[in-house]
């Protein structure tokens, strides 16, 4: 490989370590401060000049918090003349921010895309972003991944011959059309309409769903209505065991709890692009990683190869 460097935000340290362990090279070391005022320096402690640097964070909570930092670090990378700088962003939370869908609202998901390239980003890894659209908010070159293979394998260790894959709305029907393809299985969506952030009703459920098992399949759960909203849709629909998969678990405000309480829910299947405290694991929830996949992309990013072949649909 060429000479790299790899450097981790305070978002997900875990995750960046294990991403060096496949990679074969060292976590660089950086060096977080706040001072009495309550501003931030980032320094990056390892030697970055004409060195293909890669920054790792992902954008959760304090989403706010761990923006600013990579665009110090961003900053402090082009100030070291890093060769290039590609930021690994396995969650982006502003994402979710992709279109004016009400009058004088900001779109964050183009505004910080801007604020990470101005800062000095020359590419971006991402992983399953909430909507395509955002691939284009930004002006520099994106390596966009998913999940669906890593999920797919662990789902394939069940017997799968009266299974339906169900997407929570139609937004996300093509992902899970593409992961449906994959294990072979058919596809049903909810029609959902979203009233607020945590109201959400689902008027029905497009596909055959009676006296199957489901996994239902979103790209994130955050409070989880949505899901509970369709598994109480799937239940009126006579739908048999369900369980639940998500490339991004951030499970606030007691989600994982409510889904652990179904008897109906088999199980609670998240990746780790978010770090999950272990005050909020419960039994039914199981984590797959990401890593092996972040770092054979990185991998190929930096000796020049192609990143779209992993992850091309079947």
């Amino acid at each position: 490989m060429r000479d790299i460097a790899v450097f981790s935000g305070s978002a997900h340290p875990s995750l960046a370590a294990e991403i060096c362990g496949h990679l074969g090279v060292e976590l660089s070391p950086s060096r977080l401060t706040r001072f009495a005022n309550d501003c931030l320096e980032v320094q990056l402690q390892a030697n970055c000049r004409e060195r293909d640097v890669f920054l790792i964070q992902p954008l959760v909570p304090p989403v706010q918090e761990h923006l600013v930092e990579l665009l110090l670090m961003l900053d402090a990378a082009r100030g070291a003349s890093a060769a290039r700088t590609t930021v690994v962003l396995p969650h982006y939370a502003y994402a979710r921010s992709d279109k004016k869908d009400a009058p004088r609202i900001s779109i964050g998901g183009r505004l910080v895309a801007d604020l990470m390239v101005a800062a000095g980003a020359s590419r971006v890894l991402a992983m399953t972003l909430h909507s395509p659209q955002v691939h284009g908010f930004f002006s520099v070159p994106v390596d966009h991944l998913h999940a669906l293979r890593e999920l797919a394998a662990h789902f394939s260790q069940y017997d799968l011959s009266n299974t339906v894959v169900v997407s929570p709305d139609l937004g996300n029907a093509k992902e899970a059309a593409h992961f449906a393809r994959i294990l072979g299985l058919p596809v049903a969506a909810g029609a959902k309409q979203r009233f607020a952030d945590d109201k959400v009703q689902i008027q029905t459920v497009i596909g055959e769903v009676a006296g199957r098992d489901v996994i239902v399949l979103d790209d994130e759960i955050a409070k989880g209505s949505t899901v509970v909203e369709l598994i109480d849709k799937l239940r009126e629909r006579g739908a048999g065991p369900i369980r639940v998969a998500c490339t991004h678990g951030l499970f606030s405000s007691g989600a994982l709890d409510r889904l652990q309480a179904f008897e109906d829910v088999l199980e609670i299947v998240a990746t780790n692009t978010v770090p999950i405290p272990a005050d909020k694991v419960v039994p039914k929830l199981k984590v797959l990683s990401i890593a092996p996949a972040m770092a054979e992309a990185m991998r190929r990013i930096n000796v020049g190869e192609s990143v779209s072949t992993l992850f091309e649909a079947p």
